[in-house]
């Protein structure tokens, strides 16, 4: 596996239109307090955006992605490893920003939500 560091490093410079608009708005802990960094070398992969702190990952896509199984594969893997990722057009970034703003803050107040101090023993139905 190559050294994925120069490659992330070559994307951050290349960065696409959705990108730059979104990581404006994600920058300098903007989104509740949440600390984004972009491009960030993963596992094999280098992901778009990465809250490492709630391990939630941010990804733009555009309309090469469609139905592509091995964005469902990466997605995968990624969650093997507790990460929670959410997918966006690169279209809704540029055209509906505010909207993938809202759906982010949201991912993030999720992922940053505690444990619940008293789980039911043995799971919800008691196994």
């Amino acid at each position: 596996m190559p050294a994925l560091t120069p490659i992330a490093r070559k994307l951050r410079r290349n960065q696409t239109d959705a990108e730059a608009r979104l990581w404006q708005r994600l920058r300098n802990r903007q989104i509740a307090g949440a600390k984004f960094t972009r491009q960030v070398p993963l596992g094999p992969y280098v992901v778009d955006f990465c809250c490492r702190p709630i391990k939630l990952v941010l990804e733009l896509d555009g309309g090469q992605h469609a139905d592509n199984p091995r964005d469902l594969e990466r997605t995968r893997r990624l969650e093997a490893h507790g990460y929670r990722v959410v997918r966006f057009w690169n279209n809704d970034v540029l055209t509906n920003t505010d909207g993938v703003l809202q759906a982010i803050a949201l991912a993030v107040a999720k992922a940053a939500q505690p444990p619940h101090p008293n789980p039911l023993p043995g799971g919800e139905r008691g196994k």
